[in-house]
């Protein structure tokens, strides 16, 4: 498999899209997208230097005890993440990080901070516990997102309906 096509997920070469509690990576000019972001956080790790990038799209702050898929919580997801894209040929010492999502999608009074909240929190301390710094995030908020990462160019597209298209 060259680089300019995908590493993980489904798609065609073009594109890889990532569904809930999914990992993807992708090499050039391969795009990963995943669309749903609600409460569920977009976390995108990419090595520009080696033009390589992979996206989870993670449920749960916290592993649950049937988890069956390492992407459906943060801590797992990102280890998961880490080695998918270490795989693909990026350093782990280059790495950085993006987030998107983790929106208060309902209003549940008095139950304290949210998933998405809490998606998102973990997400950064999962990050930093691995060394990995988030360089830009687009997180909170009560609307959804659907995101791409462009490997060559490391940047992530974010859509939604109340910001339109943002890129960071």
């Amino acid at each position: 498999m060259t680089a300019e096509r995908p590493l993980r997920g489904d798609g065609p070469p073009d594109r890889v899209r990532v569904g809930v509690a999914e990992i993807g990576v992708a090499a050039a000019d391969t795009v990963l997208t995943t669309s749903g972001l609600g409460s569920c956080v977009g976390i995108a790790i990419g090595d520009p230097a080696a033009g390589v990038a992979g996206l989870a799209h993670v449920m749960l702050p916290a592993p649950a005890d049937d988890e069956a898929r390492p992407a459906k919580s943060v801590p797992t997801g990102v280890e998961a993440l880490l080695e998918a894209v270490a795989d693909a040929g990026a350093d782990l010492d280059r790495v950085e990080a993006k987030l998107a999502g983790g929106s208060q999608m309902l209003d549940f009074s008095g139950v304290g901070a949210g998933v998405g909240e809490r998606n998102a929190e973990a997400a950064r301390e999962a990050l930093a516990d691995r060394g990995i710094r988030v360089v830009a995030a687009d997180v909170g908020g009560s609307h959804g997102r659907s995101v791409r990462v462009h490997p060559r160019t490391w940047t992530l597209t974010i859509t939604s309906a109340t910001d339109g298209e943002v890129e960071l």
